[in-house]
């Protein structure tokens, strides 16, 4: 009795310790989040709706299938991403003073295989990255330290305005994307030649 006890318990252990929990600091986002500081991850499960205003958050923005996100003048230390979503806004917002606060991402933002995607004046520590979307995909006014990439969407895709410190590569787009008047350190490539 005392060994099956002894090796019940060391199997319990065993599972415990390989199992990977939610981390306690990550935050399960249904409604609006305000200007608040997140020690963690947020996730933004299937279907729901999550409105970020001016939070803070430490890791990670995950949005899963069917969900959608608004994060005006967000500052996250990782990344966004988002697949099989309805909808991704990031932006900047209003102060109280009238001025604007740009959102700030400090790794990428990757929005594939979901519908519609806007980035508009955010800063983006990595690449803005935008593959196999069917809802239209806007990149307006952003500085992005690495590369802006967008890869076989089809429901139209807009480029203006962004400073970009890698290279612009688009690819397979259908309709091809318009738009202009992008500052580019590296190359523009393919169907952003002459944007």
């Amino acid at each position: 009795m005392k060994r099956t006890f002894i090796a019940l318990t060391a199997l319990t252990i065993a599972f415990a310790v390989g199992a990977a929990p939610a981390r306690a600091d990550d935050r399960i986002c249904r409604g609006t989040i305000g200007p608040v500081h997140i020690d963690g991850n947020v996730i933004v499960p299937s279907g729901a709706t999550c409105t970020l205003n001016g939070t803070r958050v430490d890791d990670n923005v995950e949005v899963k299938g069917g969900a959608t996100l608004v994060a005006r003048g967000v500052r996250v230390g990782g990344n966004i991403q988002a697949q099989n979503h309805a909808s991704v806004l990031v932006a900047a917002r209003r102060s109280t003073s009238g001025g604007i606060i740009r959102s700030s991402i400090g790794g990428s933002i990757q929005i594939e295989d979901g519908g519609r995607g806007i980035v508009r004046r955010t800063n983006i520590g990595g690449n803005l990255q935008t593959k196999q979307n069917d809802g239209r995909q806007v990149a307006v006014r952003n500085r992005i330290d690495a590369d802006l990439q967008a890869f076989s969407n089809h429901g139209g895709v807009r480029i203006f305005g962004n400073v970009i410190d890698g290279n612009l590569q688009c690819k397979s787009n259908s309709p091809p994307p318009t738009g202009g008047n992008n500052q580019v350190q590296g190359n523009k490539e393919d169907q952003c030649e002459h944007l």
